[in-house]
């Protein structure tokens, strides 16, 4: 496994915990201000202010379990492709989801710069 994959990969596991939180300031750290976000409708939208509020203290945990399997992390310099699947259960869905995220290193970190949601 290299450097990046390991980076990436402890990244990828604080967003999953972050989603039994609610944990707002780790998306708040992990996403880019313009994070192009591609919900399961296939609409695109700079949808960093949803998800950080979505994750807000009073808004009542998301999910009481979250498994992400078949991480996949694909290195092109400064930028790294993941794909997973996330299984989900919680009071509000439960189900299995597959993500796509990109993540750039800019200033000496790692953020999610785009991404997409599918059934």
């Amino acid at each position: 496994m290299t450097k990046v994959t390991k980076e990436i990969t402890v990244l990828e596991d604080r967003l999953r915990q972050a989603e039994l939180g609610p944990d707002a300031e780790t998306f708040e750290d992990l996403l880019a201000d313009t994070a192009v976000l591609v919900d399961q409708s296939g609409t695109a939208a700079l949808a960093k202010r949803k998800v950080v509020e979505a994750h807000r203290d009073g808004n009542g945990p998301k999910f009481t379990d979250v498994e992400m399997t078949d991480l996949r992390v694909v290195e092109h310099g400064s930028v790294a492709v993941v794909t997973c699947t996330g299984t989900f259960k919680g009071p509000q869905f439960s189900g299995t989801l597959k993500f796509m995220r990109v993540w750039q290193r800019k200033n000496g970190r790692w953020q999610i710069v785009a991404g997409s949601i599918h059934q």
